[in-house]
């Protein structure tokens, strides 16, 4: 049963990095969409840990604007997961578990492990912004975010050489329980 709990909170924080998006496995994209538009496709390893538990999966993202798509894998392409998501209507598919929907990425992570956290921040924080104006936030030495405080969580954020976005991304709750490492191994 952990470990079933375990697969549901990992796919649910690799779904913390979407916000509301799509359902297409890999989104098509428009040559016509507009600048602001956060877009990126990465992969990586998540990992999370809490009072009751550890754990960890490989992960591959899509998101295009407020759509989204993310896949993700246990040890040996065990326990695979996939977490779709549009405004309004979010789910996550898995063998273990079905279909789990809810309507927006912080609802279906609390109906699916009990965890409450800023899920829609994650698309900001992976690209180096913040996600409100209300964020606390630090820079490095070449001015790049380096720590950001927002929606009751603390994310620092760790970069390759000169790179302008993160390679790593270490989230912790304000009362320290719970713990999320997301790294970024490829991004395009």
């Amino acid at each position: 049963m952990m470990k079933k709990q375990l697969l549901i909170l990992c796919s649910c924080i690799g779904f913390l990095f979407t916000g509301c998006q799509q359902i297409s496995k890999t989104p098509a994209l428009s040559m016509t969409q507009p600048e602001n538009v956060e877009q990126f496709k990465i992969t990586g390893k998540i990992g999370v840990r809490t009072p009751q538990q550890n754990g960890s999966a490989f992960y591959g993202w899509t998101q295009i604007g407020d759509q989204f798509a993310i896949d993700l894998t246990g040890a040996l392409g065990v326990g695979q997961t996939s977490i779709r998501g549009k405004p309004g209507d979010v789910s996550l598919t898995s063998s273990k578990t079905g279909t789990i929907e809810a309507t927006t990425p912080e609802e279906l992570l609390f109906k699916a492990t009990g965890w409450q956290a800023p899920i829609t921040h994650l698309v900001a924080w992976i690209n180096a912004k913040t996600a409100t104006a209300q964020a606390e936030q630090q820079t490095d030495a070449q001015g790049r975010l380096s720590t950001v405080h927002e929606g009751g969580w603390t994310a620092n954020l760790s970069y390759n050489n000169q790179e302008k976005q993160p390679s790593k991304l270490v989230l912790v709750d304000d009362a320290q329980q719970n713990r999320v490492t997301l790294t970024i191994q490829t991004r395009e």
